[in-house]
């Protein structure tokens, strides 16, 4: 008895064993293979009649379809395609995705158009010679979010190289393609920016997708790394009258190319953030490099930080000096409905705010901020006092603190819902505000782009863009700040929820509010 008893209890540990080491294979299989079903629509019309053709977009599409498949997509690769052929392509690609939680991809090549602030990619077949005709006659690209929409897609990219220019008269609102936003769990990206038109190219491929095929083929592919890199490569190539224009709403982090070869395109949890120790180090290196251009005036200094870090602490300030030594030929022009954020400073503006303490709403100060020179760049305001740039980033603030590189609260390029960026900088205390470290230290805030609507302040009520962020200081301030920004760039509202931890564990609140009262630009 006593040996079967053994036996059966040994028979039961095996058991159990197996069933833990499948239990945790299947665990470690779920978290590194990559999603079951990633499938890639991709289209490229050349063949239009006429003057209507297009020498690149079949070549293109071929050589998408080729690169996809090497990253484990499954590729629906149409070339030429008429308006019948486009849209069963659209449901196949729908059919073949419903119900998975895959990814949906859309390469598209080729003319496309806009008719109130809808975009239309142009079949082979269309002759249209009104708008109306347009409708009729071309694809919605509504149809293929929509499609993506009804499949279930945990992650959805839409890539149009359709902002050629438009041959056919009279059938469009405007030039070029009209900016969206991202739909959840999308990535929206036009090979140049809404309203602009891009070129068919010179080579065999068009200059847009030369550069996306480049890095789609390098390791550890991340998304808005590869497209903030094809963004600045067209940009740097064209000399800036074609600057890539994207859309995200993504919540998950995408890799296409994660480095271990064919087919690892993986869609993945936002990736952790590194570990305080390791960012720090992270930024001391970005910021060894960013001393070293800071004060260049060659643009190509800038396009190489930039490709080196397409997302780091200091890429919008660096975004930002680019643009002011190399102005874009090209800007977006903004949703329907919304403005443009270009800020346009003025010797002479004045700004009154009021400060509020956040718990219990009292005024506890008033200010007037006048402009009082603007140069290299540079704003100066109430005589030095604060020092800004042009693109909003803050060099001294109203304390005396100075920051290095320009804390960018606004982003460089032009605010659109989704867009996400870092900036940390040094920051050195005036004499006045002695601390334990001597004075220097950092700060760093992540911002989001969140929403677009009215708002009522002092000043009175207007359409502002608002965003959420979170604060980090050295000196043991965290918290969380919101604010709007108005059609001049101008944060007309600022909401800072805050705490300061001293090293003797005691806390203090640092909370208030910050409204515009008055707005006075000379005449």
């Amino acid at each position: 008895m006593i040996q079967a008893f053994a036996a059966s209890l040994h028979a039961k540990r095996l058991l159990a064993r197996a069933l833990v080491a499948l239990g945790a294979l299947a665990a470690s299989a779920h978290a590194n293979a990559p999603l079951d079903i990633r499938i890639a629509l991709v289209i490229g019309n050349s063949a239009y009649s006429g003057s209507a053709a297009l020498a690149n977009p079949a070549n293109d599409a071929k050589a998408m379809s080729e690169q996809l498949r090497t990253l484990g997509f499954q590729v629906l690769e149409l070339r030429d395609g008429s308006r019948s052929q486009m849209t069963e392509a659209i449901d196949d690609v729908r059919k073949r995705l419903q119900g998975k939680g895959g990814v949906g991809m859309l390469y598209y090549a080729g003319h496309g158009v806009q008719i109130d602030w809808r975009n239309y990619m142009v079949p082979v077949d269309a002759r249209p010679r009104s708008q109306t005709e347009v409708v009729a006659q071309a694809v919605d690209v509504d149809s293929v979010i929509n499609a993506f929409k009804q499949a279930g897609n945990r992650v959805n990219i839409l890539v149009l190289d359709a902002c050629r220019n438009n041959p056919f008269e009279g059938t469009a609102s405007v030039k070029g393609l009209a900016q969206l936003d991202a739909v959840p769990g999308t990535f929206l990206a036009y090979a140049t920016a809404p309203g602009n038109i891009a070129e068919d190219g010179e080579g065999s491929n068009g200059l847009y997708t030369t550069y996306l095929l480049q890095e789609l083929a390098k390791p550890t592919a991340r998304i808005e790394d590869v497209f903030k890199r094809v963004r600045l490569q067209v940009r740097q190539k064209s000399r800036g009258n074609q600057i890539p224009w994207e859309s995200t709403s993504l919540e998950d982090d995408f890799v296409f190319n994660d480095g271990r070869g064919v087919g690892t395109a993986v869609a993945a949890a936002p990736t952790p953030k590194p570990p305080p120790q390791e960012r720090d180090e992270m930024f001391v290196r970005e910021k060894a490099q960013w001393d070293r251009i800071k004060h260049s005036r060659d643009p190509d200094d800038f396009y190489a930080f930039l490709q080196a870090y397409p997302n780091g602490m200091v890429s919008e300030a660096a975004q930002s000096r680019l643009d002011q030594i190399s102005k874009p030929q090209v800007t977006p022009t903004p949703l329907q409905g919304r403005h443009s954020t270009q800020r346009n400073p003025r010797v002479g503006d004045e700004i009154g705010y009021i400060y509020r303490d956040y718990l219990t709403g009292l005024e506890t100060r008033r200010e007037t901020l006048r402009v009082t020179a603007i140069k290299d760049g540079f704003v100066e305001i109430n005589n030095g006092q604060q020092i800004v740039t042009l693109a909003g980033g803050t060099v001294r603030n109203d304390m005396g603190i100075e920051f290095d590189p320009p804390l960018q609260t606004l982003p460089a390029d032009e605010f659109q819902i989704g867009k996400r960026w870092t900036s940390r900088s040094q920051q050195t205390m005036p004499k006045s505000l002695p601390t334990p470290t001597g004075g220097v230290g950092w700060i760093e805030q992540e911002m989001k782009v969140t929403a677009y609507e009215q708002i009522t302040v002092l000043a009175g009520t207007m359409n502002a863009y608002r965003v959420e962020a979170s604060l980090r200081t050295y000196r043991g301030l965290s918290g969380k700040i919101t604010y709007w920004v108005n059609n001049g760039g101008l944060i007309v509202k600022y909401v800072r929820q805050a705490k300061i931890s001293f090293p003797n564990g005691v806390t203090r609140d640092s909370s208030w509010t910050r409204e515009v009262v008055r707005i006075h630009k000379p005449r």
